[in-house]
């Protein structure tokens, strides 16, 4: 006999996973076996922006390798450190796009909705490190500010769920929202972007795909993945979960030193993301981002790793190289040819 208690730990074994992520650099370095020399700076590192990573994304990393590219990921270093010029805490010019708390304008037809400030895991590089949610984030009780100038702004044919990460939300929360985003006539297509699937694929709950398969809106999720590695068995279950409700699936990778700086490394993310039936979207030169400048590569090199991608791929599985300026009405392009 199935139970309510049954039901409601299945409704949130997600939130049970995540409560029992790593947040302590200790714990991670005992975990992986590591050289516990690494201690002070991943502490100093990780005053400044929390370690946060979730144990199924932890068993994915091989132990006793620090250079572990999915380990570089989520690790803080004494290179966060630094202060590089031309690093910043907003380096693709967000808070000027802010045309209400939590409801940003950058590119036309389309707008941002910050939802939460929350992830299920920090990555090092994240260009949103430092933004400052508090003021910002349209979170569920003061989102309707953000949807009522959805709805005046007929130009407006996509909404972007991010955050932090959209996903954070539950699903009862989240179809709410949905629902009154439905009611916008000129609304057609509704775009996640999300790294939940990926790092915590419990998240992909029945009920969450039956949510984006019912709705009116178009649904688009852009998921986040750097290296083929990450999409282990329970990656691959929630991406078809999400397929067989009708989402398309594209992937977004930001170019990482020591993490996928390399045309075999990418070519090989390619070809497991389309075994997934995820599509490689776009390949982001790092956003310049204070804290991150450690993974930085210039853009000879990246032009170089994406001619030697084009050796190894279809065309339709090498992603867009592109970055992104502050005050561009698009992703500028980086393209050797």
């Amino acid at each position: 006999m199935i139970t309510e208690e049954k039901i409601l730990s299945t409704r949130h074994a997600w939130q049970q996973e995540l409560s029992r992520a790593i947040t302590r650099p200790e714990e991670l370095i005992r975990v992986l076996d590591l050289d516990r020399g690494l201690l002070p700076a991943a502490y100093a590192a990780a005053k400044r922006f929390g370690l946060l990573v979730p144990r199924s994304y932890v068993a994915l990393m091989a132990p006793s390798e620090p250079q572990d590219p999915l380990l570089r990921q989520v690790l803080p270093l004494a290179e966060e450190l630094w202060s590089p010029p031309g690093f910043s805490t907003d380096p693709v010019g967000e808070r000027a796009a802010v045309c209400t708390p939590g409801l940003l304008r950058k590119y036309q037809g389309r707008a941002l909705l910050l939802l939460t400030g929350a992830c299920a895991i920090h990555c090092r590089y994240c260009f949103r490190r430092h933004f400052p949610y508090r003021e910002d984030s349209a979170q569920l009780d003061r989102a309707a500010g953000a949807v009522r100038r959805l709805a005046e702004d007929p130009s407006i044919r996509e909404v972007i769920l991010s955050g932090g990460d959209p996903l954070m939300l539950d699903d009862e929360p989240l179809a709410t929202l949905i629902g009154k985003l439905e009611e916008i006539p000129h609304l057609r297509r509704l775009r996640l972007h999300t790294r939940l699937p990926i790092v915590l694929p419990a998240r992909v709950t029945d009920r969450l795909c039956h949510i984006l398969s019912a709705s009116r809106l178009q649904p688009v999720m852009v998921v986040h993945t750097n290296h083929a590695r990450e999409l282990g068995s329970a990656a691959r279950s929630a991406l078809e979960r999400l397929r067989n409700a009708g989402v398309l699936l594209l992937n977004q990778s930001v170019l990482l030193r020591g993490v996928n700086d390399s045309a075999h490394r990418l070519a090989a993310l390619s070809e497991t993301l389309f075994e997934c039936a995820v599509v490689p979207y776009y390949l982001h030169l790092l956003d310049r981002v204070l804290g991150a400048a450690h993974y930085e590569l210039d853009e000879a090199t990246a032009m170089r790793i994406l001619d030697q991608l084009r050796t190894l791929l279809p065309g339709y599985l090498v992603p867009r190289l592109v970055k992104e300026t502050a005050g561009e009405p698009y992703k500028i392009p980086i393209d050797s040819k």
